[in-house]
């Protein structure tokens, strides 16, 4: 049995994930016209080749500062993930240490994925588990799931987002947690080589995507049908080396961003302001002091209701 958060839970809940421990608040702070980092934190995870869950705490000081989290081992069979959608953290869950779900691409199948801590933060092996969603996955480029609700007010809006290599976005609603439904496609987005959720609002999902040319664009999507995208440049060049991107809010209207280049194992951290097309403000905050070569990087997000919107567009 799990039973919602008061607002003190939420931020202790918030200092777990982003701390590993129970202490402290994770606080994000902004100034005039551009987020003022400082306090921000983001919690990337990886897929390892291993199918290990991994989660690193990046603080958005200049330069950056780590720290890492236990590794939770043999949660997925040897080097078949290929995509994951953010891992949402219920740390509410009775008798056990908490949980973690989400969904993973193995091959062309895509799986729910989930399981239990015990009490003393390690896995509970018998409830580890994926569950078959579908094929037709096998030329998916990206996928997430993102829950709009700001508890205890309605509504409460899960949409699932995938991104083909073809170049067709395909949203789907999520009204009941088991079936998808009202499918909506839009084609046009070949060139884009990765991208992160950054806004989740009544009215609309915004992905920053990045393109194989170095251009980085914000993809408004509203909830209207059919799906019509709004693109907007952000900037022209120098965006390509990043085959993975993690974000996470940073103030009101501020975002800290996360690039990993694969080829070379390096991350850079950026603070970016509320994004405005090409006047958006992005404030390089330097090369994150670790290695970045997992195969599948991801969000780690609390349960909907609890974790913050993000409202970086």
């Amino acid at each position: 049995m799990s039973v919602r958060l008061s607002t003190a839970l939420t931020a202790a809940a918030t200092a777990i994930l982003l701390t590993g421990t129970g202490t402290g608040v994770a606080t994000a702070r902004t100034t005039a016209g551009t987020a003022a980092s400082a306090a921000c934190r983001m919690a990337p995870g990886s897929v390892t080749a291993g199918g290990d869950h991994t989660r690193t705490i990046v603080t958005a000081t200049s330069p950056p500062t780590v720290q890492e989290t236990p590794v939770y081992t043999d949660i997925y069979p040897d080097g078949q993930v290929r995509l994951s959608g953010s891992l949402e953290n219920d740390p509410d869950v009775t008798g056990t240490g908490g949980r973690f779900s989400g969904y993973v691409v193995m091959g062309s199948t895509l799986y729910g994925s989930g399981y239990l801590l015990k009490e003393d933060g390690s896995v509970d092996r018998p409830t580890v588990g994926l569950s078959r969603v579908g094929g037709g996955w096998g030329d998916a480029t990206f996928f997430d799931s993102t829950t709009y609700w700001k508890y205890p007010d309605p509504p409460v809006l899960t949409s699932k987002y995938s991104l083909r290599s073809d170049g067709t976005l395909t949203r789907w609603d999520d009204r009941s947690g088991t079936v998808w439904s009202n499918k909506q496609t839009a084609t046009g987005f070949a060139a884009v080589k990765t991208m992160a959720l950054i806004s989740q609002t009544a009215t609309y999902d915004t992905f920053l995507a990045n393109t194989r040319g170095g251009a980085l664009y914000t993809i408004r999507i509203p909830r209207t049908s059919p799906m019509k995208p709004i693109v907007k440049q952000v900037r022209a060049s120098t965006w390509q080396g990043f085959e993975a991107m993690v974000i996470e809010k940073c103030g009101v209207y501020g975002t800290i961003l996360l690039g990993i280049d694969k080829d070379t194992g390096a991350g850079y951290l950026y603070a970016v302001g509320h994004a405005n097309g090409t006047a958006t403000v992005i404030k390089g905050l330097g090369k994150v002091p670790k290695t970045f070569t997992d195969p599948v990087y991801f969000r780690h997000v609390l349960r909907p209701g609890d974790n913050p919107m993000l409202f970086g567009e």
